[in-house]
């Protein structure tokens, strides 16, 4: 099984980068698009990877670290989540908003995802609540208030018509403790 893979990124797209060895073997690796976005052409890459093998293909999956890939593992864990929809569930944020998602069981937030219904975004939320508690209570407990002030400014956001991802580059760099979420959207729209 392939578990570090180490080059330089030879090409990239939304979703994934080739990455060229020291030996000359390209690997296609499948990333959140944030990672991808991250990355450019001639950049040397070091990554721990997941290998997903099946009748038709080997499909290769890569974290930035070790905590990202244990997450998408555990992920995996729930019914009906594979490789391409645990995925997409940590293209939706940071590793530990999406634990205090499930930890909060905000199914909303969950069904942002591409594909995911409501069924499966309980499902994910029953499964896994307990197992992602004791993790996200350290980032619930100290930014309850800032994370559903956030959560209200990108539903706000969305609701004007941004997209999930436009509403988060809007939210990025603002400063938002110690302010209101109406605070927060008026400061997003001026960018």
């Amino acid at each position: 099984m392939i578990g570090l893979l180490s080059g330089k990124i030879f090409e990239k797209s939304k979703d994934s980068v080739l990455v060229e060895t020291s030996g000359g073997v390209g690997y296609l690796v499948r990333m959140t698009t944030s990672s991808v976005a991250g990355c450019h052409v001639g950049q040397d890459i070091k990554m721990y990877t997941y290998l997903k093998v099946s009748d038709s293909a080997l499909d290769l999956y890569g974290f930035q670290n070790l905590e990202e890939k244990d997450f998408f593992e555990l992920l995996m864990t729930v019914s009906g989540v594979g490789p391409k929809s645990a995925m997409n569930i940590l293209s939706l944020g940071h590793r530990e908003e999406i634990q205090s998602a499930i930890a909060r069981s905000d199914v909303k937030y969950l069904t942002g995802v591409q594909g995911m219904g409501k069924k499966t975004a309980e499902r994910l939320v029953v499964e896994l609540k307990n197992k992602v508690i004791a993790s996200a209570s350290d980032v619930h407990s100290t930014n309850t208030g800032e994370s559903a002030i956030l959560t209200d400014v990108l539903e706000g956001l969305m609701a004007l018509g941004y997209s999930r991802d436009e509403a988060k580059g809007l939210v990025k760099n603002i400063e938002t403790e110690g302010k209101t979420a109406e605070q927060i959207l008026k400061l997003a729209l001026k960018k």
